[in-house]
C-alpha cells in the first residue's frame, strides 16, 4: 500500500460528536487499536491525517501523494483486497459513500474524488457511523485486533499462582504486565493484557476484553466482556461492554455499562451509570447533527463522554446521557441527558467553565500523567469552547 492519508467523512464526522470534536475519526479506539493503528499494523505505513483545519497541528497531514481513506471504515481483508486493486483514476465508493481513492499532494480537500471513476464495492463495508456503534461492535474488533497483534508471537506466562485462568490459549500478556490474584476467563472471547499493566487482587475480568500499555485494574474491579481499557487509565468497580479511550480514571466501585469515555476524564468515586430504561423502551441519544435527540434502537446504551470530562462522587447518569468536552459535573439528582461542553454544574442548573480554570485544570491532569499541555492542545481546545458556545444556552 502507498503511504495513507485517512479522510473525515463529513457526512460522518457530526455523527461521532463529541469525540470529534478534539480527534479526527480515525482516532477513535475500538477493540484494542484505534482505527488509524488498525491501517498502520495491516499496511505497514505511517497513517497521517485530513480532518478539521483546527485539528492539523495535533494531527498533520503528510505532504506526497498518497491512498486517501475514509477514516470511518474498519479494515477487513475483503476491503483491502478492493482498495488494492483500485488504479489511480478510480475512487472506490459503497453507495454514496466515499471509501478510498488517490490523492495529489496539492489536493486540500475531497473534491478530487468527484473528479474520477467512481467504482463501487459489492461488499457491505463496517464503517463507524455512530458513537453507540463504538461499543456496540467492540467485542467483534477485540477478536479482529487480537488475532492482528499476536499472530506468530508468544505470550508472556503468568507466574502468579493464586491466579486463576480459563481458556489460556485465548489470553495474551506483553511484557511487563503484572498480575496478582485474579481471574481471567476468555472462554467467551480473547483477554489482551497490554506492556507494563497492572492487575490487582481480586480482579474478576471476562473476555473479549483489552487492558491497553500502562493501565491499571484496582483491586476487586469486575470487568465484563467487550469492554476496552486506553493506554494509561485506571479502572476499578464494574464495567460492562464499555469503551475507555486512554488517560482516563474510573478508579472506584460504581457500573459503567454500554458506554464510551473519551481521553483526560474521571469518574468520581461511585458514579453510576444507567444504561436501560426502567419501560425498557429504546434510548433516545443527543444528536449533533439534528440539534436534537434521535433514537439509537439499542435497548442498552449509558453514557457518552467527551475528552477532558469530570465528574464528582456520586454522580448519577441516565441511561443515555451525552457530555460534551471539559464538562464538570457534580450535585445531586440525575443532571440533563446532554450536557454541552465546558459546563459546570448538575441537576440543579449549570454556569460555564471558563476556559482559564479548565486550562488550570487540565494541565494539572496531564502533568500527573507526565504529558505536557502546550500550545497546540490549547488553541484545539479553546477552538471548541468557542465551536460550543452555542449549546452553552444559559450563556444568552
Amino acid at each position: 500500500m502507498e503511504n495513507l492519508l485517512l479522510f473525515d467523512d463529513p457526512s460522518i464526522r457530526g455523527s461521532l460528536l463529541p469525540f470529534t470534536f478534539t480527534r479526527p475519526i480515525a482516532a477513535i479506539r475500538i477493540g484494542i487499536l484505534t482505527i488509524a493503528e488498525k491501517w498502520e499494523k495491516i499496511s505497514g505505513k505511517e497513517a497521517s491525517y485530513l480532518t478539521q483545519d483546527y485539528l492539523q497541528a495535533k494531527y498533520p497531514r503528510k505532504e506526497g501523494a498518497t491512498l486517501a481513506i475514509n477514516g470511518a471504515l474498519i479494515p477487513s481483508s475483503e476491503i483491502i483486497k478492493e482498495i488494492q486493486s483500485l488504479q489511480k483514476d478510480q475512487a472506490l465508493y459503497a453507495g454514496k459513500t466515499l471509501l478510498a481513492f488517490y490523492i495529489g499532494e496539492t489536493e486540500k480537500n475531497l473534491s478530487a474524488a468527484t473528479q474520477k471513476e467512481a467504482v463501487q464495492v459489492d461488499l457491505e463495508p463496517q464503517l463507524i457511523s455512530k458513537t453507540w456503534e463504538i461499543f456496540q461492535h467492540n467485542g467483534k474488533e477485540i477478536k479482529r485486533d487480537f488475532d492482528l497483534l499476536t499472530q506468530g508471537r508468544k505470550s508472556q506466562p503468568i507466574s502468579d499462582p493464586h491466579t486463576k485462568v480459563y481458556a489460556p490459549e485465548n489470553i495474551f500478556i506483553e511484557e511487563g504486565a503484572v498480575i496478582r490474584a485474579a481471574v481471567l476467563n476468555a472462554e467467551n472471547g480473547p483477554i489482551y493484557i497490554g506492556k507494563n499493566t497492572e492487575i490487582q487482587e481480586g480482579s474478576l475480568i471476562r473476555g473479549p476484553f483489552a487492558l491497553c500499555e500502562g493501565s491499571t485494574v484496582n483491586m476487586g474491579a469486575k470487568l465484563r466482556g467487550d469492554t476496552t481499557v486506553g493506554p494509561h487509565s485506571k479502572v476499578g468497580g464494574e464495567i460492562s461492554n464499555s469503551v475507555i479511550f486512554g488517560y482516563s480514571n474510573k478508579g472506584h466501585e460504581g457500573f459503567l455499562g454500554n458506554s464510551v469515555i473519551g481521553e483526560w476524564c474521571n469518574l468520581g468515586a461511585d458514579t453510576n451509570t444507567s444504561n436501560l430504561k426502567n419501560n425498557y423502551a429504546p434510548v433516545k441519544l443527543w444528536d449533533y447533527v439534528r440539534g436534537g435527540f434521535s433514537n439509537t434502537g439499542l435497548q442498552f446504551c449509558g453514557l457518552m463522554m467527551g475528552d477532558h470530562s469530570k465528574c464528582g462522587i456520586n454522580t448519577m447518569f441516565n441511561t443515555g446521557t451525552v457530555v460534551g468536552v471539559g464538562a464538570n459535573i457534580f450535585g445531586d439528582g440525575f443532571p440533563r441527558n446532554f450536557i454541552p461542553s465546558f459546563a459546570w454544574g448538575g441537576a440543579a442548573g449549570f454556569s460555564t467553565f471558563q476556559f482559564p480554570k479548565f486550562e488550570q485544570t487540565a494541565q494539572a491532569v496531564m502533568a500527573r500523567r507526565k504529558v505536557a499541555w502546550d500550545n497546540v492542545e490549547e488553541e484545539m481546545l479553546r477552538k471548541v469552547f468557542d465551536l460550543t458556545k452555542n449549546y452553552r444556552i444559559w450563556e444568552k
